[in-house]
């Protein structure tokens, strides 16, 4: 059977392998854990959909595959033919070489058909080991470092030498000629001039790769426009103020200012329904669930949590799904669900202290919203100058599915819904 990379979401086309937690040849349970994928959205843990032995690994670990391509092979019971002679084959290459890719001297490999083989020598493992063929990135550090990559030993799927075994290798050496503790991997080659004391070279991590691959398709295919309206928030952190600690006695949940803006955003899109869309070449797709991502830092980046069908909830429901998703993101425990089936997104920079800005789409959605920081100024007010609390509302919407009028229809139904709240607002 074969396993392909699950859909995590709708703008998410890609996945890395982040490492293998069963090798070819092993027995595989329904549910056993396989393998670890790591998105923009989520890093998850794939369970095995089926139960078998696990016959061929075509992903290997730190490649980035499209979502829904074929990553490994499982034999189950009942399968013949083509799979049960690869299944062969691979189980006679695992009792040869183990998980860290040494040789088993005692042990002989088996072919397809049964027959045994005489066991490598040597050179001609030597000879194996030169035609292994590295990743572009292993090279290039292992080149700038004169490593021999025929002294690292893998870790990889096969024994294939990663970034990492490279990196481990560079320490081992540097602390063996006495380095200081914590030098750099990045070393310039021998005789080469050294900028370390002007710079700093900061590996990618996997997430913060594809975070990058998701803004620039942002920024290259959706063409952009936006605008922005304050709003007198007044009356929200009044009502605000007035249930916080009750709430958090009753419920144990902190209410922020986040879902009073989230519940007027929802509602908003309910009689604003072409701001709750995606582009798709010759139509425009109009979404009848309201599922608001909410754009929060990560443990190990940026992440979009979906609230599903948030126009069907109070505020209060809607404070306890922040609270439990803005906890679960920084402990880096979003399941696949979490990030699912978004159709709009609000990004709440103002706890950044951010006063105004202009947020990328979040790919295919055709707009984001952003509130900003509240701040006391003072305003007119009915011919005279008050106090007043207020707060930035910023929108960004694809141009080819809005224009103007739609926007400002939109964003000015959020600020008039934010407006209005007083101390008679169910929570």
């Amino acid at each position: 059977m074969k396993i392909e990379l699950p859909q995590v979401g709708e703008s998410v086309t890609e996945g890395i392998i982040g490492k293998w937690l069963k090798q070819v040849g092993d027995r595989v349970e329904k549910y056993d854990l396989l393998v670890e994928i790591v998105t923009d959205k989520v890093n998850m843990e794939m369970p095995s959909p089926v139960s078998g032995v696990l016959t061929h690994i075509h992903a290997e670990e730190n490649k980035t595959v499209p979502m829904g391509s074929v990553i490994a092979e499982i034999l189950v019971e009942g399968e013949t033919g083509e799979t049960s002679v690869r299944t062969t084959a691979m189980a006679a290459e695992t009792a040869a070489v183990d998980r860290t890719g040494v040789l088993v001297t005692d042990v002989a490999p088996v072919g397809p058909t049964g027959s045994g083989g005489a066991l490598m020598t040597t050179q001609e493992m030597t000879l194996e080991h030169s035609r292994v063929r590295h990743s572009p990135a292993v090279q290039r550090l292992a080149e700038a470092n004169a490593v021999d990559l025929a002294r690292v030993q893998g870790s990889g799927v096969g024994g294939r030498i990663t970034r990492k075994d490279v990196e481990a290798h560079i320490a081992s050496a540097q602390e063996k000629d006495g380095d200081a503790p914590g030098a750099s991997f990045l070393t310039a080659p021998s005789g080469a001039p050294s900028e370390a004391d002007d710079e700093e070279r900061l590996l990618l991590t996997p997430v913060r790769r594809m975070i990058a691959a998701n803004m620039v398709k942002s920024a290259s295919q959706i063409p952009q426009a936006w605008t922005t309206l304050e709003v007198d928030v007044s009356g929200l952190v009044q009502r605000r103020a007035s249930v916080k600690e009750e709430i958090f006695r009753r419920e144990g949940v902190n209410i922020t200012y986040l879902p009073f803006v989230v519940h007027a955003v929802a509602a908003s899109l309910k009689d604003n329904p072409l701001l709750n869309s995606s582009w798709d070449g010759d139509a425009i797709i109009v979404k009848r669930r309201i599922n608001l991502g909410l754009a929060m830092a990560g443990a190990d980046g940026l992440v979009v949590p979906v609230i599903h069908d948030a126009d069907g909830m109070s505020i209060l429901r809607l404070a306890k799904a922040i609270d439990d998703l803005t906890g679960r993101a920084r402990q880096g425990k979003l399941q696949i669900a979490d990030v699912q089936g978004g159709t709009f997104t609000v990004n709440n920079t103002g706890a950044l202290g951010s006063m105004v800005s202009q947020p990328l789409v979040n790919y295919p959605q055709a707009a984001i919203i952003t509130t900003e920081a509240i701040v006391k100024r003072p305003v007119v007010v009915n011919d005279a100058i008050a106090i007043r609390s207020m707060m930035n509302l910023c929108l960004t919407f694809d141009h080819r599915v809005l224009d103007g009028a739609e926007a400002g229809a939109f964003i000015n139904d959020v600020k008039r819904r934010l407006e209005a709240i007083g101390p008679d607002v169910q929570v």
